[in-house]
């Protein structure tokens, strides 16, 4: 059975689609699956544009986070640059604590700190 139709990964994608909900006005949150994982992505709507990725391979029991600051050339693409990276989270509840933070500008205050 090909990994993104089994009952856990769709289970782990639910429940971390269910947290994120409560950003939903903040951020258009969409769902990818690859041949190695799966991944959420939120892209923020206002504010500060930037980009949130959760990954989550289908060979390991832990998640990754980064972080992606957007800019835009003067053709409107996209570049990115990365803002915060947090790797090895091996819970649900973790992974939706460190999200918390980062909405809240953990990753752009750590990127501020670096060019002082």
């Amino acid at each position: 059975m090909d990994p993104k139709y089994c009952s856990k990964t769709q289970k782990e994608v639910r429940t971390v689609l269910k947290s994120l909900f409560e950003w939903e006005n903040l951020f258009s949150i969409k769902v990818k699956y690859f041949y190695e994982g799966w991944a959420i992505y939120l892209r923020e709507k206002s504010i500060y544009p930037r980009c949130i990725v959760i990954f989550k391979p289908y060979s390991k029991e832990s998640f990754s986070i980064k972080s992606f600051e957007i800019n835009f050339d003067k053709t409107k693409n996209d570049s990115y640059k990365e803002l915060y990276v947090s790797e090895s989270i091996y819970s649900i509840s973790n992974l939706l604590s460190e999200i918390k933070q980062i909405i809240y500008g953990k990753d752009i205050l750590g990127n501020i700190k670096k060019l002082l």
